[in-house]
């Protein structure tokens, strides 16, 4: 299997800002192993808050990668890929995307398929409006127009956040999920859970630092809203720790590490009876589509990331009515835009 890689800036229609950081662009890596004609995708999109990054990534792929055929079975993933990998998650998910692209293709089968999921029962998904300049929340509630579910980034300050709360209840009555990004103390979570309640709120999502539990497990004890977890839920392991003190958790394929991971928590967090979120980072049509193809095995998504970039090459994954259509050919079912960029295939 020959392996190929290059880098990709995508850059965002808005400013994308969260409790921690702001960006207007990010770069991402593709990754394409090739085999009897056929070319299997990936996209890992690093991310700082793991200590990843394009240079990581591009360090350990130019020392090279060995692949063979027998890698796109999970255990024999695990053994021989994955330490090739470094410890880097993003890059992980790239290659076991691409492996079971080519491997979905050359059996002739949609990626839906290898997961045993019904393209059917894909949730609502949301759209995310993010920290910024407030002039622009009312572009973003206009442009959330397929969309019944909005994410609202919070965490600035108690009074920032009821502000921008505010500011959409005055142009829509969507349901809305927020997201602290780990922006609050004790005190704010309590009182902004209870405030949120009275608003069409349906969740709060990581209001507290990941190293907080306890403060997490006070405010689920008193809070009428649900809590997922983010920022705590990287993969399996962290699960058994969190039954008590989050509802639910969210599922990044970047944070997480690959596919097969991504499927382990599913079944880990219904074992405990936990809801689950399947998420994202700001990313192109080539990881959205990945991670959407297994949206029909959970309860929520907020799979937008390629949305809310203006210059995606990628086609992949569509929002019909607000909900995710899986696209039906073999594989992950991307299909390469129109692009002067010749280094992408």
């Amino acid at each position: 299997m020959n392996l190929e890689y290059t880098v990709n800036r995508i850059h965002c229609i808005h400013p994308f800002g969260i409790s921690r950081s702001t960006h207007n662009y990010y770069d991402i890596v593709y990754v394409y192993i090739e085999r009897d004609g056929i070319i299997g995708r990936g996209e890992a999109a690093p991310s700082d808050r793991y200590n990843e990054s394009t240079d990581n990534i591009l360090s350990v792929l130019k020392n090279g990668i060995t692949l063979n055929e027998d890698m796109v079975k999970s255990n024999i993933f695990f053994e021989k890929l994955l330490p090739q990998c470094n410890g880097l998650k993003s890059l992980e998910v790239a290659l076991s995307m691409a492996l079971l692209d080519w491997h979905c293709q050359a059996l002739g089968i949609p990626l839906y398929q290898f997961f045993k999921a019904d393209p059917e029962m894909t949730p609502l998904t949301s759209y995310t409006i993010s920290i910024g300049n407030r002039d622009l929340i009312i572009d973003k509630i206009k442009e959330s127009n397929p969309f019944s579910i909005l994410k609202v980034k919070l965490g600035v300050s108690e009074e920032e956040d009821k502000e921008t709360i505010s500011l959409i209840r005055d142009k829509t009555d969507k349901t809305i999920r927020v997201d602290a990004n780990e922006g609050w103390d004790l005190e704010t979570g309590k009182r902004m859970s209870f405030w949120l309640a009275d608003r069409n709120v349906e969740f709060i999502e990581q209001p507290f630092q990941s190293t907080n539990l306890k403060d997490t497990a006070l405010l689920r004890n008193v809070s009428p809203l649900p809590l997922i977890a983010d920022e705590n839920s990287i993969n399996s392991r962290d699960i058994p720790s969190l039954v008590d003190v989050f509802d639910g958790i969210n599922i990044k394929l970047m944070k997480c590490g690959n596919l097969y991971e991504a499927l382990e928590m599913i079944k880990l967090a219904r074992k405990f009876k936990m809801k689950i979120m399947l998420g994202c980072m700001i990313e192109s049509s080539v990881a959205i589509t990945a991670a959407s193809h297994l949206s029909p095995l959970v309860d929520y998504a907020d799979l937008d990331g390629n949305l809310l970039i203006e210059d995606d090459p990628y086609q992949g994954v569509t929002v019909k009515n607000g909900r995710l259509k899986l696209p039906k050919e073999h594989g992950l079912g991307v299909k390469l835009k129109h692009t002067k960029n010749k280094d992408l295939q």
